[in-house]
């Protein structure tokens, strides 16, 4: 995965997962759920990271060649 396609990958990502967050800030869940549901957003997000910066994540539809 080149550098330009990696980064590409990482703005949509970062776009999704802010967009993802905000909306869930809007919605009117209880304080504990909502603590609960950004945790599991984080750590989703996280592994994703992960995953792509150790070339496990594989998205075909983002690669610029």
């Amino acid at each position: 995965m080149n550098l330009i396609s990696l980064l590409v990958t990482i703005l949509i990502f970062a776009l999704i997962f802010g967009l993802v967050w905000w909306v869930l800030g809007q919605m009117p869940i209880p304080e504990p759920f909502r603590m609960v549901v950004n945790a599991i957003i984080g750590i989703i997000a996280v592994l994703f990271l992960l995953g792509l910066m150790f070339g496990e994540v594989s998205l075909p539809f983002l690669r610029l060649r």
